[in-house]
C-alpha cells in the first residue's frame, strides 16, 4: 500500500505547546504592565542616538568614497553593527520605543486585540 501525498492529513498544533501561546501573555495575577517588543530601544533618545551612529556611518562611508577612495566602506560595517544589521528593523524599534506603554495587547478565546492603555 503507497501513500498519497495529496491524501495525507495534517495535525493541529496542540495550545499547549509553547509555539500556540502568546509570549505577552501576563501570569494569573500579574498586573497588566506593558511590554515592549524585541526591537524597542531602552528610551527614545538612546534609540535615536544608535540611529544617528548607524545611519551616519552608512550615509558616511557612501559620501566620503570619492574623497577617501574604497576605504571609506570600512565605515558600513560600523554603522550595520549599530543598527544590528537591519535598518528596518531599527524603524520598527523606534515606533514600538515610541509607542510603548501606550498601546496593550490582550488576547481572550483565541483572539486578540490592540487597544489604548489607561493611564
Amino acid at each position: 500500500m503507497t501513500s498519497d501525498p495529496t491524501t495525507a492529513t495534517r495535525t493541529a498544533v496542540p495550545p499547549s505547546t509553547p509555539a500556540a501561546v502568546p509570549a505577552s501573555t501576563p501570569a494569573a495575577g500579574a498586573p497588566d504592565a506593558p511590554t515592549s517588543g524585541g526591537f524597542a530601544g531602552d528610551t527614545l533618545p538612546r534609540h535615536l542616538a544608535i540611529g544617528v551612529i548607524g545611519f551616519g556611518a552608512l550615509a558616511g562611508s557612501l559620501a566620503l568614497l570619492p574623497v577617501v577612495g574604497p576605504a571609506s566602506l570600512l565605515l558600513a560595517p560600523v554603522g550595520l553593527v549599530a543598527l544590528r544589521g537591519c535598518p528596518m528593523c531599527w524603524v520598527i524599534g523606534l515606533m514600538e520605543t515610541i509607542s510603548a506603554g501606550r498601546l496593550r495587547r490582550s488576547c481572550a478565546d483565541g483572539r486578540c486585540e490592540l487597544t489604548r492603555a489607561t493611564p
